[in-house]
This record gives C-alpha cells, sequence and structure tokens, in this order.
C-alpha cells in the first residue's frame, strides 16, 4: 500500500475524547422502559414492577440527545470529520456496533458517559468507496460505577464514481476481475460457538442451564431467568415457514449466482446439514444456485423459520421458486458453501403440504395467524 498522509493525520485522533462525564437527558425511568418494552415485544417479568430493572439494550437510549441535541462537545469530531470530508471521504454509514453490560439499570439513576476515538483504520477499499472505518467507545456510569460500554464503528468513505451508462445495470457477471466476497457476519465472544457450529454443519441453539428455556439468537444471559449459564443442543433441521418476504434489489457482485465446479470440497455449493460430519467433500460444486435463490441476484424469499425446537430463525428459502414460498411450509436444513471461507445455514423446501395453510379473509391479505393454535404449549420461542 502507498504511503498514506492522511492516515497518519487521522490517527493523531485515536485516544482523544469527544465527551467527558455528559449527563444523559433524563434519568432512567419506567414511561421509556415500558415504551422500548412494547416497541420490542418484549414481557420478561424483569422490566415491571417495584424492583424493574432496565432492559440491557436500552443502554445506549440514556445517551441520546433527541432533538434537542446535546450541548458540551469537544472539537473533536467535528474536527475529524473535517479532516475526511476535505479529503472527499463525504459519505458516511454505520456498520456495526457492541455492548457490554456491567451493571443493571433501575429507574431513578442517572448516567453520565464518556466518548473517545478509540481507532482509525488504514485505508481500506469497500463496494461504497474507499474511505477510514472509525470507532468510538462510550462508558456509561452510575455515581461513578461503570454500567456498561458502546462501541461503535462507522466507514466515512469518498463514494464510487456512478455506473457508466454502456454497462447495463442488469448486466451478468461474466468473465474478469474475481467476484468480491459476501461481507463477513460480526462473530464476536456471545455468538462465536454458533458460528463454530455452522462450520462443523451444526446449527445449535443455546439452552439455559437455569430454566432449560431455549433460545436463538444467541444472547449473553436468558430472557427468562436472567441466568447467564447455559449450553447448547444441536437443531435437528426440521421446521416451518412461520413469515417470509421477497427481495428485491439490485444486482451486487458479491451476491451474484454461486460459480459451479470449483472443486470439490473448496468450491461453493450446497452440504446437507443431517450428516454426521464425515462429509468428504465429493457433493460441493454440483448444484448451480440459480434455480434456489442460493446465490442468484434475486428476486429471492427470505423468512422467519421456526424450527421443530420452537426458536426462530431468519434465512433464504431454496430449492423452490420465490412465489411458491408459503407461510406453514415444510422446510430442511442445509448449509451454503458461499466461498472458500463462509458457509451459511439456509432451509430447502421439503416436500409435503404446508402444515399451516395460508388462510385468506375476505377483503384481508393472507394470513395465517388464524388457527395457530398449533404454537401453544410448545415450549420457549
Amino acid at each position: 500500500m502507498p504511503p498514506d498522509a492522511l492516515y497518519e493525520r487521522l490517527t493523531v485522533f485515536v485516544g482523544l475524547a469527544v465527551r467527558t462525564a455528559g449527563p444523559g437527558m433524563d434519568p432512567v425511568n419506567e414511561p421509556m422502559i415500558r415504551h422500548w418494552c412494547e416497541a420490542m415485544g418484549d414481557r420478561n417479568p424483569a422490566y415491571r414492577g417495584p424492583d424493574a430493572v432496565a432492559p440491557p439494550t436500552m443502554l445506549q437510549a440514556w445517551t441520546m440527545s433527541g432533538l434537542s441535541g446535546h450541548a458540551g462537545h469537544s472539537p473533536v469530531h467535528d474536527e475529524l470529520f473535517a479532516l475526511l470530508d476535505g479529503a472527499g471521504c463525504t459519505s458516511v454509514v454505520a456498520t456495526d456496533s457492541e455492548q457490554e453490560y456491567l451493571r443493571p439499570l433501575r429507574p431513578g439513576d442517572r448516567i453520565t458517559y464518556d466518548v473517545v476515538i478509540e481507532s482509525v483504520s488504514e485505508r481500506k477499499t469497500t463496494r461504497l468507496g474507499t474511505g477510514y472505518f472509525l470507532t468510538t467507545l462510550m462508558q456509561l456510569r452510575v455515581n461513578g460505577e461503570l454500567a456498561g460500554t458502546h462501541r461503535f464503528r462507522i466507514l466515512k468513505y469518498a463514494p464510487v464514481a456512478p455506473r457508466s451508462p454502456s454497462v447495463p445495470a442488469s448486466a451478468p457477471p461474466g468473465p474478469g476481475p474475481a467476484r468480491p466476497l459476501r461481507p463477513r457476519p460480526v462473530i464476536n465472544r456471545d455468538n462465536a460457538g454458533f458460528w463454530q457450529g455452522v462450520a462443523g454443519h451444526r446449527l445449535l441453539i443455546q439452552r439455559c442451564q437455569g430454566c432449560a428455556r431455549l433460545r436463538f439468537p444467541w444472547l449473553p444471559g436468558c430472557q427468562g431467568c436472567g441466568s447467564p449459564e447455559w449450553d447448547t443442543v444441536a437443531a435437528g433441521g426440521r421446521g416451518t415457514v412461520y413469515s417470509f418476504v421477497v427481495m428485491h434489489h439490485p444486482p451486487f457482485p458479491a451476491f451474484a449466482a454461486i460459480d459451479s465446479g470449483t472443486g470439490p470440497g473448496t468450491g461453493p455449493g450446497i452440504d446437507n446439514g443431517t450428516d454426521d460430519g464425515t462429509d468428504d467433500g465429493t457433493d460441493d460444486g454440483t448444484d448451480d444456485g440459480t434455480d434456489d435463490g442460493t446465490g442468484a441476484p434475486g428476486p429471492y424469499a427470505v423468512a422467519l423459520i421456526e424450527l421443530a425446537e420452537g426458536v426462530r430463525i431468519v434465512s433464504n428459502v431454496i430449492g423452490v421458486p420465490y412465489d411458491e414460498v408459503r407461510i406453514g411450509m415444510p422446510v430442511e436444513l442445509e448449509f451454503l458453501r458461499v466461498d472458500k471461507e463462509l458457509e451459511l445455514p439456509v432451509f430447502r423446501a421439503a416436500a409435503g403440504p404446508p402444515r399451516r395453510p395460508a388462510v385468506r379473509a375476505p377483503g384481508r391479505p393472507a394470513d395465517t395467524r388464524e388457527g395457530d393454535d398449533t404454537r401453544e404449549g410448545r415450549g420457549p420461542r
């Protein structure tokens, strides 16, 4: 990489404070907790009553400024952005965030927070453009005690030039530069076990060791009893479509149809997730992925799959045209090798009629929530 004088100037900002001991706009309070829980559909009793605590995921909510904005910021943030804007990095997109919960927040708590520029990446080129990843770290305190941290990362970049009119937007990918890799999942200590399971062709569900409740997606603690202790169970692989949407979007090279025949065990393709790990890879590369939505640019179906174990997962439905996906359709787990480094759990339409056929009431769109009593008593979701 050629010398990057701008990067050297940006690193001067690392460690500088954006905000020190900034006060939250409001104390932790019951009305905001109630509204949050209603919006999220979270009925956990821990968030109600005289001993209520705030949902940990509200952490950042207590620092938000509302429409009036905060006063008392240092000029560090503005100076950093002005430097990037001046270099042509005028666009910004949030990429990911991480939170740690170190102390319960309760109604009446008054928080303060500090924000620092934690890191600046070297110059990176993405499909959006070339720029720099900026990470800020917020630490929230109550009476000086650290209650949690919030790490927030953005990409400040110079957008790529518009596509040449001579290249049709619908032009299929042809010979030329290698297809860019799909975005990688953000793997952290809270979900690393899930992705390790995927690598071994197992879809792992967390099980609370306190109350045996199953949960998915992975979380640090139980939503039922609050226990941080857990183990895992492997999903059997069967489920049904609980709900779904059909995605329409412009073509992205990274999501172009998956190539076939790139070599056994190394190229993209489908592995049946019900195997016992003894797969020798000889079935890879034989599925061209063009008829089932595994790699086609779209339209394709993305569904909320209810597993036989009772939990739900968002994934692709494959093996059937997108306009034939139906709520209640039986599906079976498979693992899609996207490239040499990435596999994803997907669900193939299984033989047999839907378990909960769609019901269309006069004057209303199709809705299968009617007759939903089959979900009663299944256990935690």
